[in-house]
């Protein structure tokens, strides 16, 4: 039996054997060199490359349990659906995600372009660097894969079939639980909230019951509105960027959900950077400046959803009664209503929750942090329970900008 034909979890010297297998990428006498720079909750991520030809190479490979936690058994199959959403990503906005190789269902893992030359756009705007084509890039993706992938345009049996084809039990019990279930109630006990704030957020959070009564009501259309193919974990640890090039990537959280969840995925997390930037640059006009172009930047991913979302409908809509006059405006204010909410819940899971963002954790004053995350969480509490009132960019910032005011700079 050769070596790659039953699954095992590579080392670094493995995925150089594996490459050399399976690809002619690399001269056969190359001096290949590999290392793991996987730093995620899930998965191993090897870079290899020829410093001779300087090609190179990304092994992602699925293990059994979650990196974050053992207590997270994950199926392996996770691998297939990222590998399966890259593809399919790729065809309805190109350009816009790494190219796939292949997928290997025995050694569980997918051979992808190298994205070196960018970098995670967590990293970036936590060193307060600006991207103006971002909102732009991410629009089209966010409109491409979702618009296009619903009933809206796509044959109803085409699209029950991709249905079927996409989500993890595992994975989906995961998003339940750590976005919907445990920021808001710490039933398991596993939520890592800062001790400063714990006795504000048992009353403010965990004390809210109208806020549990409006989670409860996201966490049910979560499980059960199938509305279009979403990445499922799209935050700005889940993009490589430059200033000319936008990728997503690793989309194996690719479920069929309400569309707005990848939108208010993004929107929190450009609030997270907006709190990071706030807390931590200490020249005032340079302060302001960074802070305008990420409020400029909600904004637009706001605003140009909505215009590119509505042209592409009239474009592509194949339902009849999709056609039918208003309806189109109707389900749009639907899915920016379910995007203000998800939001609001990506700003709670990230500060209270077991998977945190060092945006917020980065922040080395202890009373900056308290102001940060207090920022953000009351911010989260008008999205979550006020959710039908957010439509436009303006909308969006304005709760933000309140919360800044509530909680003045000491």
């Amino acid at each position: 039996m050769a070596k790659f034909d039953q699954y095992f979890l590579m080392k670094p010297e493995d995925v150089i054997e594996y490459v050399k297998t399976q690809f002619d990428i690399f001269a056969p006498d190359a001096d290949l060199e590999c290392k793991e720079i996987g730093d995620g909750n899930l998965n191993y991520v090897f870079r290899v490359w020829d410093p001779g030809s300087g090609a190179s190479l990304i092994v992602k490979q699925s293990g059994d349990t979650a990196r974050i936690s053992d207590e997270f058994k994950v199926s392996i199959d996770r691998n297939r659906i990222e590998a399966e959403a890259l593809m399919l990503e790729g065809k309805l906005a190109p350009g816009l995600v790494p190219k796939v190789y292949k997928y290997d269902p025995v050694m569980n893992c997918t051979v992808m372009d190298d994205l070196s030359d960018h970098q995670i756009m967590r990293t970036a705007l936590i060193k307060h660097e600006k991207f103006p084509l971002f909102a732009d890039h991410i629009t089209t993706f966010m409109v491409n894969t979702l618009l296009l992938t619903s009933d809206v345009v796509m044959d109803h049996k085409e699209k029950k079939e991709l249905a079927r084809r996409f989500g993890s039990p595992d994975l989906c019990e995961i998003t339940e639980d750590l976005v919907y279930t445990e920021p808001f109630n710490d039933y398991k006990g596993r939520n890592l909230v800062f001790p400063p704030n714990l006795e504000w957020v048992k009353r403010e959070i965990y004390g809210d019951q109208e806020l549990l009564f409006e989670v409860s009501k996201l966490k049910f259309d979560f499980m059960t509105k199938a509305q279009a193919l979403i990445h499922g974990d799209l935050h700005t640890g889940s993009i490589f960027i430059k200033p000319d090039s936008t990728k997503v990537i690793d989309p194996e959280f690719a479920y069929y959900g309400p569309m707005g969840y990848d939108i208010g995925n993004v929107v929190a997390n450009l609030m997270f950077a907006w709190a990071n930037a706030d807390a931590t640059i200490e020249d005032e006009a340079q302060r302001a400046d960074y802070i305008d172009w990420l409020e400029t930047t909600i904004v637009d991913v706001i605003d140009l959803f909505r215009a590119k979302f509505l042209k592409a409908w009239d474009e592509h809509a194949t339902e009849v009664l999709a056609r039918t006059a208003g309806f189109k405006e109707w389900y749009l204010e639907t899915v920016m209503e379910d995007t203000a909410g998800v939001a609001g819940l990506e700003l709670c899971r990230r500060i209270l929750g077991i998977a945190q963002v060092k945006d917020i954790t980065s922040i080395a004053d202890p009373d900056k942090r308290v102001r940060a995350e207090r920022v953000c969480l009351t911010t989260a509490k008008e999205f979550i329970k006020d959710r039908r009132r957010f439509q436009t960019g303006a909308d969006f910032v304005a709760p933000f900008k309140r919360a800044l005011a509530q909680f003045p700079r000491q």
